[in-house]
């Protein structure tokens, strides 16, 4: 190699370590800067009401707004905890809220985000959806009661969001014992710490 190339190429590696001991730091600023704009957004005309004349008192105003509404999430959630809130909240969702289009999908997808008690992926397999001996990863949905099928979404890498669904026999399955979220890093890494989803598969 010669000299001009390993300087290119000291250069290129440089320059991509940079970039990956940057961008975390990045991302989590342009995240928080956004979360503030939206707050600053949808509060706006809340602050207006207390005619704040300089900016730290805008700022102090804005402060007690979302303490003040983390506060009501939090006694909000207290109150459904108990029995009676958990009933009233059972009451409305079944006579009021499932009647909007797209809430029971809004409520799953919650659910699965901030650990609620229905999960979409219920378990981890190896699945052989042509016959042809190529296993994929994939995770059970539903289980059809009437038939010898399983429902299976298997997720296209980086993304684990996007995939197929398969209605699979259940002899094409191969079942693993590993962790729901330890399978999903496996596919958001394309594929890389799948020798763990293996391991603790059935034989």
């Amino acid at each position: 190699m010669t000299a001009s190339n390993k300087f290119k190429n000291f250069l290129r590696t440089t320059l991509i370590g940079g970039l990956v001991a940057i961008l975390p730091l990045s991302l989590i600023i342009i995240i928080f800067r956004w979360i503030i704009l939206l707050i600053e957004r949808y509060l706006e005309p809340l602050v207006k009401l207390f005619n704040t004349n300089t900016r730290i008192s805008t700022i102090i105003v804005y402060i007690v707004s979302v303490v003040a509404i983390v506060t009501l999430f939090f006694f909000i959630g207290l109150f459904v905890k108990t029995r009676v809130g958990n009933l009233l909240l059972k009451h409305f969702e079944e006579t009021y809220f499932v009647k909007i289009p797209g809430y029971k999908t809004a409520r799953e997808i919650v659910q699965q985000f901030f650990g609620g008690n229905r999960s979409f992926f219920s378990e981890v397999v190896l699945v052989d959806i042509f016959g042809t001996g190529v296993m994929m990863t994939g995770f059970i949905t539903d289980y059809q009661e009437h038939n010898e099928y399983i429902t299976v979404f298997v997720p296209t890498g980086p993304n684990p969001t996007s995939g197929n669904i398969y209605h699979v026999p259940k002899q094409r399955l191969k079942r693993s014992n590993i962790a729901v979220d330890s399978a999903i890093k496996t596919i958001i890494s394309c594929g890389a710490g799948s020798s763990a989803v293996f391991d603790a598969s059935e034989i």
